[in-house]
């Protein structure tokens, strides 16, 4: 495949835009070469600049868990504009869908609406500190909750991938109050809690990891850390911007039948729209202004675009109750297939699944935490990165992120993906 226009593009964005792009995994840095430009896509699909077509295992990070331009949120979208883009003001929409929410989600009672990931769960730390009048948090080594200062330490991801874990312009003061864990190794937490009593307002994880690859939790570590939280008397929040409204109806709370305290949203709570939000229960929701001391704001929250299109969604999510077990059934065929063809052809590798979130991780051993993820064969990656590409397959282009799965996806669609696996690995 060609990418002269893509290339083309790239070059303007550089003169006018940081590094020619407005998130900086886009940027292939991580695996070299040329961003691909989109033009456009619909369903499992993306359309780039040059005339390609490329099967997505991205959909936006997630958001497209139906596939893109899903017609009843094109159609919703459209609608709305019709009526006003935004008036900064109260509208029915809001709670039409913050109902849907909480009806959806288990342990929550209320709900706030934001415009991404980062926001919400900057706000969800704020109100957790607030709450408690404590300051520490405790977050994991390869956990990313968006870019929000506190959070910018062995982020994973993008930080991963550009060498800088602790970002230039985050301060000591804040630093400071960050602990960072070890994900999947409960007595390092424990550790954490006796060093820093009655000092830790929060934890703070991806249920299931994505941002060092997809990483679940072992068994019973969840569990553990809520009754760590239970025990000295701080808060657990799931940074469930990736997992809400995929892994489940009720997300990694309802999969795993662990009650956070907090959970923060994104991705598919937007329908594709930046859309983020937080919730929990009353108790700690009344602490939000304005009933409460923690102050929290947003001209474009609630903005009707965005509650059109994520409330469609979340009404599909809600109506079809066959939509997860298909997730999870094309998901593991993808397992299964990329599987037998990467071991018939040599190569040493581990798949990591949770759901539909899924990714191949170039080391034989367990990939349990960011060291180990951080043990892959990142040389490998890039030919494997660029081969699929070839073969009109779009993966993420860092070793360190999950892959997304839609329900556009077709079984043809997997078979084609199977056998460019299968092409790639023959290669090298």
């Amino acid at each position: 495949m060609l990418y002269q226009r893509s290339s083309q593009l790239f070059a303007e964005a550089e003169k006018v835009i940081p590094g020619g792009v407005n998130s900086p995994v886009r940027a292939f840095k991580a695996v070299g070469g040329t961003p691909i430009f989109v033009k456009s896509a619909k369903g499992a699909y993306l359309y780039d600049e040059d005339g390609n077509r490329l099967v997505d295992y991205i959909n936006s990070w997630g958001p497209m868990i139906l596939g893109h331009a899903y017609d009843p949120v094109v159609n919703a979208v459209i609608g709305k504009a019709k009526l006003g883009t935004s008036f900064g003001m109260p509208t029915a929409l809001e709670t039409e869908i913050a109902e849907l929410a909480v009806s959806m989600v288990p342990n929550i009672d209320k709900i706030r609406f934001v415009n991404s990931g980062t926001e919400a769960c900057m706000s969800a730390i704020r109100l957790a500190r607030g709450y408690t009048k404590r300051d520490k948090i405790i977050k994991f080594s390869g956990c990313y909750h968006g870019h929000s200062d506190s959070f910018l330490i062995q982020a994973g991801s993008g930080a991963i991938t550009f060498g800088a874990p602790n970002s230039p312009g985050v301060t000591q003061g804040t630093a400071k109050d960050t602990l960072l864990a070890r994900y999947n190794d409960i007595q390092n937490v424990a550790d954490l809690f006796e060093a820093n009593k009655n000092e830790i307002a929060a934890i703070i994880i991806e249920p299931v990891a994505g941002n060092m690859g997809c990483i679940p939790p072992s068994e019973g570590f969840l569990k553990a850390l809520r009754n760590l939280c239970d025990e000295n008397g701080a808060l657990l929040i799931f940074d469930e911007v990736m997992t809400g409204f995929r892994l489940a109806k009720g997300g990694a709370q309802e999969l795993f039948n662990i009650k956070a305290d907090i959970v923060t949203f994104g991705k598919v709570i937007g329908g594709g729209l930046p859309v983020g939000a937080f919730a929990g229960r009353n108790e700690i929701m009344n602490y939000l202004a304005p009933v409460g001391p923690v102050y929290q704001a947003g001209t474009l929250s609630g903005n009707p675009l965005a509650m059109a299109a994520g409330l469609e969604m979340l009404k599909a999510l809600n109506t079809d109750t066959a939509i997860f077990k298909r997730l999870d059934e094309k998901t593991a065929y993808l397992e299964k297939g990329i599987r037998e063809k990467l071991t018939a052809n040599g190569i040493k590798f581990t798949i990591n699944r949770v759901g539909s979130m899924i990714s191949v991780h170039f080391d034989e051993k367990p990939v349990t935490d960011l060291q180990s993820a951080s043990n892959g064969d990142n040389e490998y990656f890039k030919k494997f990165f660029h081969g699929l590409l070839q073969e009109g397959v779009y993966i993420a282009p860092s070793a360190y992120e999950t892959w997304f799965i839609t329900d556009a996806l077709t079984y043809e669609d997997l078979d084609f993906t199977i056998n460019a696996v299968d092409k790639v690995s023959k290669q090298f």
